[in-house]
């Protein structure tokens, strides 16, 4: 298929990223007889490593912790031959094929490539915050949200996130405070007005949280509340709570393909309708760093799939 595919450097797949769409991605090109090879990147798992328990994946009736959940998806990958290198891709080149990448120094080649980078969620930045990250403090709702029932939870944000992440947590906590540094709101006037017509729903205007409180009880860390500093007055003041989501968005990993790949104004990248081709032929996308609207590990795993069998198709077509 090309003349450089002797050199040991070469791959026929070539997955950026390893969170449930790239390992999956793995499982069936590796199965298909691909040999892929899957670049895990900075955070090897993706974001379900930061999470500790996963209840809502098909599969698995008593739930399972995230980076539990992203070692049996890997070793999975790994039994029909896929291949993980915990490596970082700093540089890509789609001009022509194969294509070529570098991991710094390293160079590589591909005839396909899968990009599977994901999204982060933006956070606060505390380092309280990433203590105590899963144990209290979640960016995600829909995955953590049941944790939380008959307690007391904070929603941080001004903008759509943060109204549907407050709404959606009433169905399990007994009070939801969203905290907002202005007195306006992003939000569009419908999610506003819903969040305000929520009796479970309370507002706290010009506030930013200082630091996320907590306490440790035999080796158990359990979030207890936040301090929170008046943008007016400056004054700081203890809120006790026992969880808190942070609803400020999400960014997609994709600073690496600016300018290369076509991408929606926040940074997702786009992909023809009901497929996971990109603009460039021989390039799929899946995962969250294709899709901002549902970012669940199951949604995931099946652009993963479909990326897959996409990447298959196309490699096929080219012989």
């Amino acid at each position: 298929m090309s003349e450089q595919s002797g050199q040991k450097n070469h791959f026929k797949v070539f997955i950026i990223g390893s969170g449930p769409a790239g390992l999956t991605a793995a499982i069936y090109t590796a199965r298909a007889g691909l040999n892929p090879v899957i670049f895990e990147g900075m955070q090897p798992g993706g974001q379900l490593t930061i999470t500790t328990e996963v209840e809502n994946y098909p599969g698995f009736e008593n739930g399972i912790d995230g980076p539990v959940l992203m070692d049996v998806m890997r070793k999975q990958a790994q039994r029909f031959g896929a291949q993980s290198f915990y490596k970082e891709i700093t540089e890509v080149d789609f001009s022509k094929r194969p294509f070529k990448l570098k991991s710094y120094e390293e160079e590589y080649t591909a005839d396909s490539i899968i990009i599977s980078t994901g999204a982060s969620a933006k956070l606060l930045g505390l380092e309280s915050e990433s203590k105590y990250m899963g144990y209290g403090v979640s960016a995600c709702a829909t995955c953590d949200g049941f944790f939380f029932k008959g307690l007391k939870v904070i929603v941080v944000g001004g903008g759509d996130t943060a109204m549907e992440e407050a709404n959606f947590l009433t169905k399990f906590a007994s009070e939801v405070t969203i905290i907002h540094r202005r007195d306006e709101f992003r939000a569009s006037k419908i999610m506003y007005e819903r969040a305000l017509k929520n009796p479970k729903i309370k507002f706290l205007t010009n506030k930013v949280i200082t630091e996320v409180l907590g306490k440790e009880e035999s080796g158990r860390k359990s979030m207890t509340g936040v301090m929170l500093k008046d943008t007016k007055t400056g004054s700081v003041t203890e809120f006790a709570a026992d969880g808190l989501f942070i609803g400020i968005g999400h960014q997609p990993n994709t600073g690496l393909f600016k300018g290369l790949l076509d991408m929606d104004e926040t940074g997702y990248l786009k992909v023809k309708p009901g497929s996971t081709y990109t603009n460039i032929e021989g390039v799929f996308a899946a995962g969250d760093v294709a899709d901002k609207t549902y970012r669940q590990a199951v949604t995931a795993a099946g652009t993963g799939c479909m990326a897959a069998l996409d990447t298959e198709r196309w490699l096929e077509a080219q012989e």
